[in-house]
Formats: structure tokens, sequence, C-alpha cells
């Protein structure tokens, strides 16, 4: 009995034990998640970030390596919880309405998650979790921002961006050319009929100034000037496609490779203050300046707009697909080019938005160099624009220009897969990468090595076929005759040339034209007062109307050019000079008025068979010979630099018309108390064309003396 006693709690103290045991196991199992979530609130989610997109931002993370595979077995998936910014402060506040998103289940293994379908440009907070259904665990917030989407807003800014682009162009242009304006001068003052310095000068000037539109519309405005012929205008045009092609290179460099953008307000702090100096050199290196920092800011600008595109984008799938077709894909993406220059009326604008879309990963490297192509004619349309308002040589100039880049496009394209190849060989070859395999990296440098080499052989092709262009040019635009080659203004109707000094030059030589011009309507009228046949007297009445208008008109178009130059900052010489011209204009208008009175007066003697006594004719002769001999020393005079000019002869000349006109009206006034009736009436006439040819004299050494400042 005692046994069994002993060994019935022997068994009982064996069952508690078991049963002790078996408790603290369960109690261990069931404190292990808790000492998990522990661990989790210390440091399981690290290196938590975001990275903003379009209408959507990425998060990613990183999972502690020593509690993964715990959270592994235990069942755990990541959960995301976001808001947006005031979303997240409205729920605090209680706002049933700004509830967080969450989206559970993604895989304990993922590091990142993308999420999408968001509001554009947006601040949101989100939290990265883990959970397996009976415990969670949520990170601090971290913020993310999204990027506005692709419509009008956006394309309203890439609109902007390229407007910056091409005003930054412009103000470096001008301030370039204000700044070198002496240089400019000397370089188209060298021009031969030598071709190859014609390309020299034209190379020369477009990389002064960084414009081959400037430096087209000049030369059409200097042949309409007759300062070159139009061989020499198709090296210079020539010349000028060369030149252009630095700006590729600019902006391949100091776009995409280096980001001056980042250094523009550090220039314009620079080239700010000295806007406010006196010197005028100065104030136009402070705009070539600022204008070059505005460029790069513009491109900066322009680079952030341009839409981020997939390659499964239907965009870059459209280029894709067509650049693959022979001949076609090239001529339809040449005429894109010239669409866009165009459109933008710069070639340098298109050629930085080509840039932009080929680093960009939207358009191929091949796409990309038939736009350039493209982009070469569509420069020549503003050359064309520019002489719509010149005489047929300006035409023609443009004309030669168009040529010259249209015959240059059609032999590239012919040749266009062997030239793409000779680029990738020559890059590979010198180590510059690949455009094809990699076109985000290379494909700039290439485009601007295609443009150069393209610009070079088509000008060593086409040099030796200049006097060939020329005749191509002279046969399709055809001269209207007189009215198209003598009554257009000759030196001023292609354009304003934006430098002072330049357009100075094309202004003088307007007027001296204007000047034998109005010396002209003295013969017409001395050949009508001896002429007798009432035919030829009609004809020379119509010449000097029709020459009367003509002084009306010119009088018009110097002064407003005058004006267009008299906006931009002038230095003190300048402006004695403008004010001069501006008054020779006036009297030169003058004196066309003066003409028409007398051939009106000469009409109605006709009519009313008024006669003048061969004396009288005789001493009308002698006023018309002393004028026409101002008028030789005036034409001479208005050629000539001012500081040459010399007044000595011309007021001698007045003085001579002054006494003329005074003896003839002594005679006049001593015959006048003699003749009779009859001879009344003719001395009426013949007392205002003497008076009237005394007013020309005047007007005449006014213009003298307007050239020298005496105003």
């Amino acid at each position: 009995m005692k046994n069994k006693l002993v060994l019935s709690l022997a068994l009982l103290f064996v069952s508690f034990l078991t049963f002790n045991m078996n408790a603290q196991d369960e109690n261990n199992q069931k404190a292990a998640p808790n000492e998990l979530i522990q661990t989790i609130n210390s440091k399981t989610i690290e290196n938590i970030s975001s990275t903003s997109q379009i209408e959507a931002f990425t998060t990613s993370w990183n999972l502690n390596y020593e509690v993964f595979q715990e959270l592994k077995q235990e069942n755990y998936s990541i959960s995301i919880k976001y808001n947006t910014k005031i979303g997240a402060k409205r729920f605090e506040k209680g706002y049933s309405n700004s509830e967080w998103t969450v989206i559970d289940g993604i895989d304990i293994h993922a590091t990142s998650y993308s999420i999408d379908s968001l509001v554009g440009e947006e601040s949101y907070v989100y939290m990265i979790g883990l959970t397996n259904g009976e415990n969670e665990y949520w990170s601090s917030k971290n913020s993310a921002d999204t990027e506005r989407g692709w419509g009008i807003f956006r394309f309203l800014v890439l609109i902007g961006s390229l407007g910056m682009f091409i005003y930054g162009m412009k103000i470096m242009s001008e301030g370039l050319q204000q700044a070198a304006g002496s240089r400019l001068r000397y370089l188209l003052g060298s021009i031969t009929s030598n071709r190859v310095k014609g390309v020299l000068t034209g190379f020369g000037i477009t990389s002064i100034v960084q414009s081959s539109s400037v430096t087209t519309v000049m030369t059409v405005s200097f042949v309409n000037a007759g300062l070159m012929t139009l061989v020499q205008s198709a090296g210079v045009m020539m010349g000028a496609n060369i030149g252009t092609t630095i700006t590729g290179w600019i902006i391949n460099i100091f776009g995409f490779k280096v980001s001056i953008g980042s250094y523009a307000l550090v220039l314009i702090a620079i080239g700010a203050p000295m806007m406010f100096f006196g010197k005028q050199k100065l104030k136009a290196w402070s705009s070539a300046i600022i204008g070059f920092s505005l460029l790069f800011m513009g491109l900066g600008f322009l680079k952030d707009a341009v839409p981020e595109l997939g390659p499964d984008s239907a965009l870059v799938q459209f280029f894709i697909d067509f650049k693959d077709i022979p001949f076609l894909s090239t001529i339809l993406f040449v005429f894109l080019g010239t669409l866009v220059t165009l459109i933008v009326q710069s070639s340098s604008a298109a050629m930085a938005l080509t840039m932009t879309l080929v680093a960009g990963g939207i358009i191929p490297f091949e796409v990309a160099a038939a736009m350039i192509l493209g982009e070469n004619i569509g420069t020549t349309i503003t050359a064309e624009l520019a002489s719509t308002i010149g005489n047929v040589h300006a035409k023609r100039s443009a004309r030669i220009h168009s040529l010259f880049n249209v015959i240059g496009v059609v032999w590239a394209i012919l040749l266009f897969p062997f030239i793409l190849q000779g680029i990738e060989y020559f890059m590979l070859s010198i180590g510059a990468g690949n455009p094809f395999e990699n076109p985000k990296e290379y494909a700039n440098t290439g485009i601007a090595i295609f443009h150069t080499a393209f610009n070079l052989l088509n000008v060593l092709i086409l040099i030796w076929f200049v006097p060939n262009i020329v005749r191509v040019a002279e046969r399709t635009v055809k001269s209207k005759g007189g009215a198209d080659e003598e009554f257009h203004l000759d030196y001023i109707g292609a354009g304003y040339m934006s430098t002072p000094d330049l357009s100075m030059l094309e202004a003088k030589k307007e007027i001296a034209k204007f000047g034998e011009l109005t010396s002209r309507m003295s013969r017409f009228s001395r050949d009508l007062l001896f002429e007798k046949s009432r035919k030829n007297q009609k004809k020379l009445i119509d010449r000097i109307a029709k020459y009367e208008e003509i002084t009306d008109r010119v009088e018009v178009e110097v002064a407003n050019y005058l004006g267009k130059i008299s906006e931009g900052e002038l230095s003190i010489d300048t402006a004695i000079r403008i004010r001069g011209m501006n008054s020779i204009v006036n009297d030169l208008e003058r004196i066309g008025d003066v003409f028409y009175q007398i051939s009106k007066s000469l009409e109605r003697k006709s009519e009313d068979k008024i006669w003048f006594t061969p004396h009288q004719r005789e001493r009308l002769a002698e006023l018309f010979d002393l004028v026409d001999e101002a008028f030789a020393v005036m034409c001479e005079n208005l050629k000539k630099h001012s500081a040459d000019v010399d007044l000595t002869v011309a007021n001698e000349v007045e003085e001579r018309i002054n006494k003329k006109r005074d003896e003839i009206r002594s005679e006049y006034l001593d015959a006048l108390s003699k003749d009779d009736e009859v001879h009344m009436k003719g001395g009426i006439i013949y007392n205002d064309i003497f008076a009237s040819l005394e007013k020309v004299g005047d007007h005449i050494i006014n213009v003298s003396e307007g050239i020298v400042g005496k105003v």
C-alpha cells in the first residue's frame, strides 16, 4: 500500500513537471512575436527613399538581414499607405474624406514599389509597413513629390523655354555685333571676287555674331546695296553655313556635357553691372554675357520640359518604325526639321530642340541627323523673307542661299546611309562612343560632327559651281524692269542690321542714292524748259511727278529706318549723325517738291501759250548750270565720310547761285517796268522759276552742312 502511494505521488510529480514544461513552451511560442515586433520597431526597415515621376513616385527600402528570415517564416508582407500632405493633416483633424490609401500584399522580397495615377505636381507623405494579419508595424512618415503630366501646361513651358533660348540668342548676337562693329566692317571690306575669301568672311562674321540668319540677311542687304556682287555673296553665305555649325558644338559642350545653366546667374551677376557703365562697348559686352546666360538657362528649362517617354511609348515607336524605311523616312524627317525651323524662325533653336529630344531618348540618332538637314533648308526662309522688300539683286542673293542648301540636302539624302556609317566609324576611331547604340550619351556629339561635316563637304563641292548657281538664280528671279532695278530702296530695304554702325552705313548709301535721284529732277526740269513737243513735255512732267512721289516715299522709309536705329543705345557721335541724316532727307524731299512745282509752272506756261524770251531762257539755263554744279558737289560729299567733307566749295557754289539769282531778279524788275502785259504774264512764271531754283540751292547747302553735323 505504501509502495503504491509512493508510485502515485511520483507519477503525479512527473505529470506536473510535464504540464509545466508544456505550458512554458507555449508561453515561449506566444512571446516570440512580441520579441520580433520589438526587433522590427528598432531597426528592420532601412534606407527609405523616393523618386519623383510624372503623376507618380517610386519608393525604395531595405529590410535588415538579421530579421528577414524570421519575418519570412512569420508570413509577413510589405504594405504601403500614402496620402497627400494636406490630406494627412485633414485626417489628423478628423475629416473622414481624407483617409490614407493602403496597398497590401507586397512581397517581402521586394525593395521598391511604384505608385501611379496620382495628382501631378503634388506633395505626398507615405509610410512603409510590415504585417502578417495579426501584427503590423509602420515606419515614420516620409515625403515624396510628383511631377506634372504632359499636357497644355507643360507644352506652354516647352514653348516658353524655347522662347527664352531664342531671346537669349538674339540678345547675345546683338551684343556681339555691337561689340565687334568695327571688326564686322573690316571683314565686309575685305570681300573680293575670291570665292574662298568670301567663304572665310562669312565664316568669320557668323562665328562672331553666332547667327547665320544675321549673316545671310546682312549679305542680302549688301548685295541690295551694291557693296558686293552675287558671286561674292554666294561665298559669304557658304561661309555662314560653316560658321553656324559652331552653335551646335557650343550647345553640345556647354548645354549637355557641361551645365552652364547652373552658373548662368553668376554670369548675369557679372554682366548686369556692366549695363550701367557709360562706355558703349561695355554695354554691348553686357548684352552678350546676359544673352549667353539666358540662352543656356532656356536650354536647361527645355531639357526639363521635354516629356520623358519610355521605349514603348507610341511617339518613340513611331520614329523607330519609320526610320528603317529607305529614303522615305529620311525625306519625312527632313521635312519635319524644315517645319520646326519655319515655326521657331531660328535654326539654332531648332537644333537645340532636336538635340534635347535625342538626348532624352525620344528620337533616334538617324532621325535627328535627318532633321538637321531639314533645318538647313528652313533657315533659308529668313533670307527669302528679308529679300521680299529688296530689289531684284537681293532676291537673287537669297535664292542663291536657298539653292546652295537645297542642293546640299539632296545629295546628302542620297548618300545618307553612307554618311551615317562614316560618322559612326569616325566617332569609334577617336573613342567618342557609338551614337547608335547609346544615343543619350553620344548622339549629340554625333549630330555636331554630322552638321559640320555636311556643311564643309557641301562648300567643298559647290564652291566650284558658284557661277552656275548664280546663273540659275538670275533665271529663276526675273527682273521687272526699271521699277525693280531703280525705284526700290537699294540699301536699307532688306532689313535692320541691329548694329548702329552697320545700319548707318546702309542709311548713308541710301541717302547718297537719294541725292543722285533728286539731281536728275534738275535735268528733267531743264529739258522741260527747252522742250517744244507737247508729247515730250507730257512725258517729262509725268516723270518729274513720279520722281516726286519717290522722294516722298524715300524720305518716310529712311526716316523710319533711322528711327529704328535710334531706339537702341547710341553714342553722342552716332546721335549727331542720325540727326544730320534726318535733316538731309528732309531737305532732299523738299528739293523734289520744288522741282515738282517748277514742272507745274512750266506746264501752265505751255497750256496758256506763254513764251519766254531767248534772254530769259538763257539766264535760267545759267542758273540751272550752277544748280547742277551744286548738286555735283553735294553728291560727292554724300559719298564721303563726314570727317572728309569740306564745305568750302559747297559754300562758294551757293554764293554764286545767290548772286546769279540777284542778277536775274534785278534784270526782271528793270524789264517789268518797260515790258507790256504779255511779258508780264510770262514774267510771273519766270520769277517763280528762278526764285525756286535759288531755294533748291539753299536746300543743297543744307544737305552738305547736315553731313558734317551742322543742323
